[in-house]
């Protein structure tokens, strides 16, 4: 009635009721009753603006490359936003009186494309597109020190690339070369695992030549040392038998000499009996043969004078007639014998 309105605004809107060229109220989710005529209205998003974008770039080795990412941005210094861009509300409309609104996404991404070609024409093709994280992490601390955005009163949020493509031949041509890449790599495994195979069979063999070498080293070792125990065993037969032999030889030269020895005592003995039986005979010569008969019969035993008596019987056969001999005679000598042997037994 008469001009006057009401109205009510969200906690998400930051407002400003100006009047005559001065900001009669401002705050957050107002409500105020004014005077169309002589009023605007000022209404600023509080919460944080989502932006999408995409962007063609050219990296250093020439290639174009598609930036895809979102940042999101909120007004922090409500005053210098109004200084810069008209945000005055149409009431009746709903809408703003100008598309000065939507023009802050548009310079919040042109600052974002600035800083994003000023790092991928520093890049080549490779590089650019693995460079996701490292460019975030540049862009964040170069925008927030942006005077443009300073300006505005404008405060970046939060900022994320989500991919850096080539365009589809340059896409098939890196996949065609990093398939290459990945089956020569295959290719170059496949030697390294069949060298290093062919190295360890190598190795079990030379271990396995080894090992036979150590055993017939060390065989050959047991054998010359078998060889040298029978050397030293038959050395030492050989001299057992040296010194037996010698020994033998000294026995044989001892023998001999005790054989020479007793030759000469024998001799000499023999010598002896014969001076004497030379001094017995010649001593004798002069004695009658019956004195001589007679001394050789003393002392002699009864018995034998018997048979010396029966055999000078038998030389005088034919001088005697006729001989008795009693049994007495012949009992008493066989018991003289008996009783002779009987002593020899004992």
């Amino acid at each position: 009635m008469f001009g006057f309105r009401f109205v009510k605004f969200q906690p998400s809107e930051y407002v400003m009721k100006v009047k005559n060229g001065q900001v009669q109220r401002q705050g957050v989710g107002l409500s105020f009753t004014y005077y169309e005529p002589t009023t605007s209205v000022v209404v600023l998003p509080v919460s944080s603006v989502e932006v999408p974008f995409m962007f063609e770039e050219i990296t250093a080795d020439y290639q174009t490359v598609t930036v895809q990412g979102q940042l999101s941005y909120r007004i922090v210094d409500y005053m210098k936003i109004t200084q810069s861009l008209n945000y005055t509300y149409n009431l009746r409309k709903n809408q703003y009186i100008s598309d000065d609104p939507s023009k802050l996404d548009q310079r919040v991404i042109t600052i974002a494309k600035v800083l994003t070609k000023k790092h991928l024409e520093q890049m080549p093709l490779k590089e650019a597109i693995q460079s996701s994280e490292r460019l975030v992490t540049s862009m964040k601390r170069e925008v927030a020190q942006s005077q443009e955005l300073e300006k505005l009163g404008v405060e970046l949020m939060s900022l994320s690339i989500l991919a850096i493509l080539p365009n589809k031949e340059t896409m098939r041509a890196l996949e065609a070369q990093a398939r290459e890449e990945i089956l020569r790599q295959a290719d170059e495994a496949l030697y390294v695992r069949r060298n290093a195979s062919i190295e360890q069979e190598r190795k079990v063999k030379e271990n396995e030549l080894n090992t036979e070498i150590a055993v017939e080293s060390k065989k050959r070792q047991i054998r010359e040392t078998q060889l040298q125990a029978e050397r030293s065993i038959k050395q030492k037969q050989n001299e057992m038998e040296q010194e037996q032999l010698q020994f033998n030889t000294a026995m044989e030269e001892r023998k001999q000499q005790l054989i020479e020895l007793t030759i000469a005592n024998r001799n000499a003995e023999a010598d002896a009996k014969a001076y004497e039986m030379a001094a017995v005979m010649k001593s004798l010569q002069d004695v009658e043969p019956t004195v001589l008969q007679a001394m050789a019969n003393m002392g002699m035993n009864s018995d034998k004078l018997i048979a010396i008596a029966f055999q000078e019987l038998a030389e005088n056969a034919g001088k005697i007639g006729q001989l008795n001999i009693s049994p007495d005679l012949l009992q008493g000598l066989m018991s003289n014998s008996n009783r002779e042997q009987g002593g020899r037994g004992r």
